[in-house]
C-alpha cells in the first residue's frame, strides 16, 4: 500500500506542542512522569503516529492535544490557538474542531447510529433538524455505513461500531482526528478495512490524523510520518515512506524493514504480472 503523496513544501502545523510536561501521583506516592518537556509539531493534513512501549506516553501526549488532559506546563496549539489560555466556554467550542475515536468506541448503546453521529451536533443547538440529518448521512456514507443509519449498536460488528464512532467524531466538521489504539479491538481483516476508511477521509476532506497505537503494520500502512517515545520523551521522529536513514530506535529499525519488505514485495507481485501482461499483448 502507498501512503498519500507528500507536498515538497511542508505543510503549516495544525498542532503545536511546546514543552508539554504532565505527571500523574501514583497510590504509592511517587511521581510519574508521563510526559516530560515534549515539543511537537503536525502539519495541516498529516497523518501522524505516536507509537512506544507500554507507559512511553502515548495516550496522555493525545489527550494533551484537545486538553482532556490539562498540561502541568507548556503550550498546546490547535489551528493557531493556544488552548491552555482559553475558558471553559471557549475550550469546549474550539474541541468541536478536534475530534476523536477510542479504543471501546463508546457509543451510546440504546441510541440508533443516526443518533450517535448526531449527538455532537444536537448537544450544542446550533443547527438545524434538516441540517443535522443531511450531515449525518453524509458522515456515515464516507464511513461506507449509510445503509445502517436506523440500527443500533448491539446489531453492529466491532468495525462498524468503531465507522460509526468515526462517523460522530467527523460529524462537526473538525480539522484534527485523535484516534486512541482504534483498532486494537478489531481482527486484522477489519483493522485493514479501517484504516483504507481513515486513509479515505484523509484523502477526501484533508483532516489531519493523529494515532496512537502499538501496531507497527498501522504505522505503516496509514501513517507519513511517525513520532517514537519513550519514558515521556520524543526520541526520534521521521517519514515513514523514506527508509534506509539510519534510525536511533529499535521501533524506528522496525517500521523501516516493513516498509522495505512491502515494497520489495510489491516488486515481486508487478514482476509476477508482468509476463501475463506480455502474454495478453503478444496473443
Amino acid at each position: 500500500m502507498t501512503h498519500p503523496s507528500s507536498e515538497s513544501v511542508p505543510p503549516p502545523p495544525v498542532i503545536r506542542l511546546e514543552g508539554v510536561q504532565k505527571s500523574f501521583a501514583l497510590p504509592n506516592g511517587e511521581v510519574f512522569d508521563a510526559v516530560r518537556a515534549l515539543s511537537l509539531e503536525i502539519g495541516e493534513g498529516d497523518v501522524f503516529g505516536l507509537i512506544g512501549k507500554s507507559g512511553a506516553g502515548k495516550s496522555t501526549l493525545l489527550r494533551l492535544i484537545n486538553l482532556l488532559e490539562r498540561p502541568d506546563a507548556g503550550r498546546v496549539f490547535v489551528a493557531g490557538r493556544d488552548l491552555t489560555t482559553l475558558s471553559r466556554r471557549e475550550l469546549r467550542d474550539t474541541r468541536q474542531t478536534i475530534g476523536m475515536i477510542f479504543q471501546q468506541f463508546n457509543l451510546i448503546q440504546n441510541a440508533t447510529v443516526f443518533d450517535n453521529v448526531a449527538f455532537p451536533l444536537k448537544i450544542h443547538g446550533r443547527h438545524a433538524r434538516a441540517e443535522i440529518d443531511a450531515r449525518v448521512r453524509e458522515c456515515l456514507q464516507l464511513v461506507g455505513l449509510a445503509e445502517k443509519v436506523d440500527s443500533y449498536p448491539a446489531q453492529l460488528s466491532g468495525g462498524q461500531k468503531q465507522r460509526v464512532a468515526i462517523a460522530r467524531a467527523l460529524a462537526p466538521r473538525p480539522q484534527v482526528l485523535l484516534c486512541d489504539e482504534p483498532t486494537s479491538a478489531l481482527d486484522s481483516e477489519t483493522t485493514r478495512a479501517l484504516l483504507e476508511t481513515l486513509r479515505d477521509i484523509n484523502q477526501k476532506i484533508g483532516v489531519t490524523i493523529v494515532i496512537v497505537t502499538h501496531e507497527l503494520s498501522v504505522v505503516e500502512v496509514l501513517c507519513r510520518r511517525v513520532a517514537v517515545l519513550e519514558r515521556g520523551r520524543l526520541v526520534e521522529q521521521f517519514d515513514v515512506d523514506a527508509p534506509g536513514a539510519a534510525r536511533q530506535t529499535a521501533l524506528g529499525r522496525e517500521i523501516d524493514a516493513l516498509v522495505r519488505r512491502r515494497a520489495r514485495e510489491a516488486r515481486e507481485a508487478s514482476g509476477l504480472r508482468q509476463p501475463a501482461a506480455e502474454e495478453a499483448a503478444h496473443a
